[in-house]
């Protein structure tokens, strides 16, 4: 069992994101979760996910019954030297952390263990979380986990902001968002993903990193040639010094079609992700409605998973073109935008 620290402020989307690599991901508290089994390197890949750790167990959120949980455990294989870190999440259980990392880092002084701050062997994780304290979150539980670390997400979004790349436009996609998508979309090594409104091809380049091959159209000649540059920067021989955190970047390739007929044969695709105009912000050739509505039915042609990002609703239309809306989330950019994420299986 694994005890899951989420970013961000939407849980559901966060455990959504993190079921990409593990199962049975269950919410416990605000910003917690827990999973059954994990996959350690592709957790290091989630957008919404902080620490992943091996669960130990839970108890009552506060510094006594952290201790006692951690005494009354069975004894670890590992050795070596150790740190603890203790969190508040969010900040609702007002709970010492410090102190808890005295008290428990004492038990495993007991056990054996040096401690090391700057560079320990392992990192034992003591999580404190309560609904009562989150006032915005509707997630039961008051609880503290305490787990050994065993995957930190790679928080390095900053380094590719979009207006940093060759080719920039307006209302690029944050990459953390973009992140998300890609594992939604199921990009990982040796997946093939589709954006065929790719626009400056900020979610290819996050499944690319993933190590997934990647497909991207638009239809303009301008978009064709930026998310080329773009995608060759971030992904191609030329670009710099490969992250031994992330797998080999995959392939990629950009074509140029309006979305409303793909030129990729049937069920070739693992995982079609795109993000649908939102009228004024961007050039529609044709009408809405008529460009989402085929561009889901050809997404059914070509994969049996598809992640649509709009500013509304389209579960009407993804039912239409044979899609079963296995969830849809409603993430606020600001006071005027609310992005719909719909998760489409056949």
């Amino acid at each position: 069992m694994y005890v899951l620290e989420l970013a961000g402020q939407d849980d559901d989307f966060a455990a959504r994101e993190a079921a990409s690599v593990a199962t049975d991901v269950t919410l416990v508290a605000p910003g917690l979760a827990t999973a059954s089994d994990l996959d350690h390197a592709r957790a290091r890949t989630l957008a919404y996910t902080h620490h992943a750790s091996e669960l130990v167990g839970t108890c009552d959120p506060d510094v006594e019954s952290a201790r006692a949980l951690l005494e009354d455990a069975p004894p670890t294989d590992r050795s070596g030297s150790v740190a603890v870190r203790a969190v508040d999440v969010r900040y609702t259980t007002d709970v010492d952390t410090q102190a808890v990392e005295r008290e428990l880092g004492g038990v495993l002084v007991d056990r054996g263990f040096s401690v090391d701050l700057e560079n320990p062997d392992h990192e034992l994780r003591v999580v404190f979380s309560d609904e009562a304290g989150d006032v915005d979150d509707d997630t039961s539980g008051t609880i503290c986990a305490v787990g050994w670390a065993v995957a930190a997400s790679v928080r390095d979004f900053g380094q590719r902001m979009p207006s940093d790349r060759p080719f920039f436009q307006p209302g690029s996609m944050a990459p953390m968002d973009a992140r998300a998508l890609a594992n939604l979309a199921g990009a990982e090594p040796g997946a093939t993903i589709l954006d065929p409104m790719c626009g400056t091809g900020g979610v290819l380049i996050e499944a690319g990193l993933l190590g997934a091959r990647v497909v991207g159209g638009d239809a303009q000649w301008k978009m064709v040639r930026g998310a080329s540059q773009n995608l060759a920067d971030a992904l191609g021989e030329d670009r710099d010094a490969k992250d031994p955190r992330y797998p080999d970047p995959g392939k990629w390739d950009v074509y140029r079609a309006d979305a409303t007929e793909f030129p990729i044969r049937a069920d070739t695709v693992d995982g079609v992700v795109f993000d649908a105009p939102y009228g004024r912000q961007s050039k529609i050739e044709g009408d809405l409605t008529d460009l989402v509505s085929s561009a889901l039915a050809e997404a059914r042609r070509v994969s049996s998973r598809c992640v649509l990002m709009a500013d509304r609703s389209w579960e009407d239309a993804a039912e239409d073109a044979g899609w079963t809306v296995d969830a849809r989330f409603e993430r606020r950019v600001h006071r005027s935008l609310v992005r719909h994420v719909h998760v489409l299986v056949a």
